[in-house]
């Protein structure tokens, strides 16, 4: 497993860095298996895998319950989590309290909050012994005000992220995740910085990489953001085999003789 101090040597040896976004065991184990630096289980998971309107209901408890199966089945794997809407947005201290419940009882090597507007609780957090991801840009909890759109277009929304991206680094966030930014930006902002960040929907200039394992194998997800490059498709392979199940089932091929137990319990 990397630590957090090697993901940042990553980035001072100009090597990427992988991150997919994975909600549970089976696909925690195959990012494992496939050689992912880092997992991320994002609270997108409430959209992805729940079924929810969006992230603002998802609650520590589920956060908590789908670490631990990510931890199940990436033992070996960096992982990140996302703490979830209304966390810590209150105070300090209850942001504070909620960061060291949910690294203490997730099994998670980091935890990851959204904006700016929690340099308090990074602060707090990296004192006590957290490792901080920061997120900048397009942040999903926020997408009831500020939309699914592209963040920082303009000359004085850029001057902005910026300068918050150096106070995230100040505050001690040790990676930061840069979403629906302009490519220009997000790679000014990733020479500026220190600490790895790691872009979706940023351009390639960025220290490394995340995207949502359902986007990337097209598992359940019906339409695909701009910047996501689909690399599988679950959705058609998966369709099709159960469709051909049902379609056995009913004209009576499977189960057949060879997937049937041969012992005997009752003579004819």
């Amino acid at each position: 497993m990397k630590t957090t101090n090697e993901l940042i040597q990553m980035k001072q040896d100009d090597k990427k860095i992988t991150m997919v976004t994975a909600y549970d065991y089976p696909s925690a184990k195959q990012s494992e298996q496939a050689g992912l630096d880092t997992i991320l289980v994002g609270d997108s998971l409430g959209m992805t895998v729940l079924g929810y309107e969006s992230t603002v209901q998802v609650t520590m408890a589920d956060m908590v319950h789908h670490t631990r199966a990510v931890r199940r089945g990436a033992p070996d794997t960096y992982v990140v989590v996302d703490l979830p809407f209304g966390s810590y947005h209150t105070s300090d201290d209850k942001g504070l309290e909620n960061v060291l419940s949910l690294y203490q009882s997730s099994g998670a090597n980091a935890v990851k909050m959204e904006g700016v507007g929690c340099l308090g609780i990074i602060r707090r957090s990296v004192q006590a012994g957290v490792p901080v991801v920061a997120h900048l840009g397009l942040t999903p909890q926020s997408v009831g005000v500020t939309g699914f759109k592209m963040q920082a277009g303009s000359i004085e929304e850029a001057e902005q992220l910026m300068g918050d991206a150096r106070k995230v680094e100040e505050a001690g966030a040790c990676m930061v995740v840069l979403e629906a930014i302009p490519a220009d930006l997000a790679e000014k902002v990733t020479g500026s910085l220190t600490i790895p960040t790691i872009g979706i929907g940023a351009g390639a200039g960025t220290d490394g990489q995340v995207i949502v394992y359902h986007d990337v194998l097209q598992y359940g997800s019906d339409r695909l953001p701009k910047f996501v490059k689909p690399y599988g498709d679950f959705n058609s392979i998966g369709v099709s085999g159960l469709e051909q199940y049902v379609q056995e089932v009913r004209s009576g091929e499977f189960p057949d003789e060879s997937t049937t137990y041969k012992k005997r319990v009752f003579d004819k």
